[in-house]
């Protein structure tokens, strides 16, 4: 499951996502993201993705959504809320971007992807 939340003055996309993501639910995700892009003219976004209500994702699942980010347009920069630090370890395979960052908090991520403040060692 998902919620997609548009942050339109500073051109941020917020995203929550919990559970185990089925494949049906990785590509509908990628294709509202794209979707929130394309309406709303973003040309340059950034993105906050909290995963704190995630379980480990199966590996089909994990590599869905790789396949499915690369096709997205960059982001200027990421930042990824996490829980358990299993859930760190998977993260970190994902975003491998030099413009990502794997936070504590929302608002570390917020600091992140606004005013590109380093957040502390996650």
């Amino acid at each position: 499951m998902y919620q997609i939340v548009l942050d339109g003055e500073q051109s941020v996309i917020n995203v929550t996502l919990s559970g185990m993501m089925t494949l049906d639910e990785v590509a509908a995700y990628i294709t509202d993201v794209r979707r929130t892009c394309v309406a709303n003219r973003l040309r340059e976004y950034a993105m906050v993705i909290d995963v704190r209500d995630c379980p480990i994702q199966q590996q089909d699942t994990i590599k869905a959504m790789g396949a499915h980010m690369a096709t997205m347009p960059k982001a200027r920069s990421l930042a990824v809320v996490t829980g358990s630090s299993l859930a760190k370890m998977q993260i970190r395979r994902l975003f491998t971007q030099p413009y990502a960052r794997i936070v504590n908090t929302i608002e570390e991520g917020q600091a992140w992807v606004v005013q590109h403040v380093e957040p502390l060692p996650a």
